[in-house]
């Protein structure tokens, strides 16, 4: 398979990008580095990466960003950085991307535990992942040509565990093989308009 990894380089993303690699061709986006550069926050660079890439029988984003910070201090602003990047960045991937797979293809998203189990500090984080969880079902009833479309909802994944430690205390980490095998599920299964939880 062709597939494309969007977040590749990222501590998730390397671990994806290495497995698949072993039996496909795999490229890889980023912001900053990769096989081909992409914002997606913007439409117009998604568009222009599928351009560049042509066609593919997988695409997964491990991609997105989204503000933490007290509730008390959060303006829209700061909304709109989860709402921009993880959220419609996530979405204009599946919108624009769709044309691009070949049928029976798949589009894999990426989420969190933070949707049905949110520490403080993230509710703009956990509203965005709530987002993607419904988008993915509603959106997966009316893809055409065969492509499923799937997102992978993983809780803190061992390998970010010294990072993340003090903002999920008693949160047991996600064996990175765990967290590789949900992307497998999803792009080698027939899982379609399924959230795949890796939560213990």
């Amino acid at each position: 398979m062709k597939i494309l990894v969007i977040g590749g380089h990222g501590t998730i993303g390397k671990k994806v990008t290495a497995h698949f690699s072993e039996a496909n061709e795999v490229l890889v986006a980023g912001r900053s580095k990769g096989d081909v550069l992409v914002d997606i926050e913007d439409p117009a660079s998604i568009t222009k990466m599928f351009e560049q890439i042509g066609r593919l029988d997988a695409v997964i984003c491990i991609a997105g960003e989204a503000k933490w910070a007290p509730f008390n201090d959060m303006g829209e602003a700061d909304f709109h950085i989860g709402l921009n990047s993880k959220l419609m960045g996530q979405v204009n991937l599946v919108r624009i991307g769709k044309d691009y797979l070949s049928p029976k293809g798949s589009i894999t998203l990426s989420t969190g535990i933070l949707a049905d189990d949110p520490v403080v500090m993230t509710s703009s984080a956990a509203m965005v992942n709530g987002a993607i969880h419904s988008f993915i079902k509603a959106v997966a009833l009316e893809m055409e040509n065969g492509i499923r479309v799937n997102a992978v909802s993983s809780g803190m994944v061992e390998d970010a565990y010294e990072k993340y430690k003090d903002y999920f205390p008693g949160h047991n980490p996600i064996p990175m093989k765990k967290v590789v095998n949900a992307y497998v599920r999803s792009v080698n299964g027939r899982d379609h308009g399924k959230v795949i939880r890796i939560y213990d």
